[in-house]
């Protein structure tokens, strides 16, 4: 028989480590598990006192596995909303790297594995900056330990509007990451447009070898200049997670 308070923690503890496994630049290959695992321990120490007990005493076995894997399910899908903000700015990275002719200059991202050009390193780097600055890991703890009011243990609930609700995040990151890399790829257009009209005026000019140092050129001079509208518009973003898992946590808890 587990006592009521180990198993409320217990409870917390899958919520909490199944959110940070996904959470962005936390659950890089380079962050130690055993940190990993040590921080969610401490915050559902820190949580599981101010939380209802949701777990009735007597449960049977399969019962009690049952609301670990819905637990754990709901951490996951924490962790995958906080994620969004995160795979748009790559996104936008790689958007970026394209319209400046950079795509071959990638190098391996130390937080994911996987390879993002430089102007996508730069941006995640600026995502990660920008997120221990506004002190968003203290609102975040905030926010998940708000998240058992709207969602108690064992009271999830799947429904349709929590399926529209991803899909239309999910749809967004798109649409956001062509805002963030607006300028670049409004000066691709100039400059392509640019030098269409000097492919007819020249037609003696290589012009699709000479376009590449002035698109380098100035693509890097225009992300340098706009770099802190760009860190605004990932920071209004930001700013948002806390609530963003609130308003999933209400879904999923059917309010």
């Amino acid at each position: 028989m587990i006592p009521d308070g180990l198993l409320n923690w217990l409870m917390v503890f899958i919520r909490v480590s199944a959110m940070l496994a996904v959470f962005p630049l936390l659950s890089s290959q380079n962050f130690p598990r055993q940190l990993r695992i040590a921080l969610s321990a401490l915050v559902a120490y820190l949580t599981a006192p101010m939380v209802p007990q949701g777990v009735p005493a007597g449960q049977e076995f399969w019962t009690l596995v049952g609301l670990m894997a819905a637990e754990a399910g709901i951490g996951l899908m924490f962790g995958f909303v906080s994620r969004m903000i995160f795979f748009t700015v790559e996104m936008a990275g790689r958007i970026i790297s394209t319209e400046m002719g950079l795509t071959l200059s990638s190098d391996i991202n130390p937080f994911t594995g996987s390879n993002l050009e430089a102007p996508a390193m730069m941006l995640y780097y600026l995502a990660g900056v920008i997120f221990f600055s506004l002190d968003l890991h203290h609102w975040l703890l905030v926010g998940i330990q708000r998240s058992y009011t709207y969602l108690p243990i064992g009271g999830w609930h799947l429904s349709a509007a929590l399926l529209e609700d991803i899909i239309g995040r999910t749809t967004q990151i798109f649409v956001v990451s062509v805002q963030i890399a607006a300028p670049i790829i409004a000066l691709s257009f100039l400059l392509s447009l640019i030098f269409s009209i000097l492919s007819r005026a020249v037609p003696q000019m290589n012009v699709f070898m000479e376009s590449f140092a002035v698109r380098i050129l100035a693509g890097l001079a225009v992300f340098g200049l706009t770099l802190s509208v760009m860190s605004q518009h990932v920071a209004n973003y930001l700013r948002r997670m806390p609530e963003d898992i609130l308003h999933v946590a209400k879904l999923v808890g059917g309010h």
